[in-house]
């Protein structure tokens, strides 16, 4: 346990002497400085945390380490896996790196063995379900058109399938609308665009709607 800690130490060490050396961020044209990117969450071994915890990584990467090292990045990352199952399989990881037992030498590589240990066993089946408990709601069309594509990748489902989990999701007055409209939709392009539109045309017919009403009991009242 002495040796894994102080292995991590060491990258950790050589992690914040590569930063106390680096340049400050350079201005941006119009002066303003370069905006700070957050911190990854920490991860705990929750398996709705990976994803999540590996696109923070990779921003926080991209945008301000890239003249680091790749055994500092991986020190880096495997600084925010800590508490419960997950404290246990980074000390693992370190043991088996300091034997020469696991070969590990990009943080992308590390990624891969975090999403094999941590991730959903089955990525599509999740994917699924999130796709379809999804609906609109009270949230507006543009949202909720947001939500299913980022649920819809991965999950396996295209074309008609595609579409029909999309219109399932849509409140009635919206989805009829569109079916019987002079020239149907017929592609989830087509559907999630033109919905967004015609949630958009609703809604401002709503608000002017509202203000003739307004105006005209003010009006009533004099």
């Amino acid at each position: 346990m002495a040796q894994q800690s102080e292995v991590i130490t060491t990258l950790q060490q050589q992690l914040l002497a590569v930063q106390a050396t680096a340049p400050a961020p350079a201005p941006t044209p119009t002066g303003v400085p370069i905006v700070e990117v957050a911190l990854p969450p920490k991860l705990n071994g929750e398996r709705n945390q990976v994803v999540g915890f590996v696109n923070a990584c990779h921003l926080f990467i991209q945008m301000r380490m890239g003249q680091v090292g790749e055994r500092s990045k991986i020190s880096w990352v495997l600084s925010y896996v800590q508490g419960e199952v997950a404290e246990v399989w980074k000390n693992n990881v370190l043991d088996e790196i300091t034997k020469g037992v696991l070969l590990v030498t990009t943080v992308e590589e590390l990624f891969t063995k975090i999403k094999q240990e941590f991730g959903e066993f089955d990525e599509e089946s999740r994917k699924v379900d999130e796709l379809r408990v999804l609906e609109k709601g009270g949230k507006t069309v543009d949202k909720y058109v947001q939500e299913f594509r980022r649920a819809a990748r991965g999950s396996g489902y295209e074309g008609k399938a595609l579409v029909e989990e999309f219109k399932r999701g849509l409140s009635g007055v919206i989805r009829r609308r569109l079916a019987e409209a002079e020239a149907p939709p017929t592609t989830i392009t087509q559907w999630q665009e033109r919905a967004v539109q015609l949630d958009q045309n609703m809604r401002l017919s709503q608000t002017s709607f509202g203000r003739i009403s307004t105006n005209n009991g003010s009006f009533s009242t004099i």
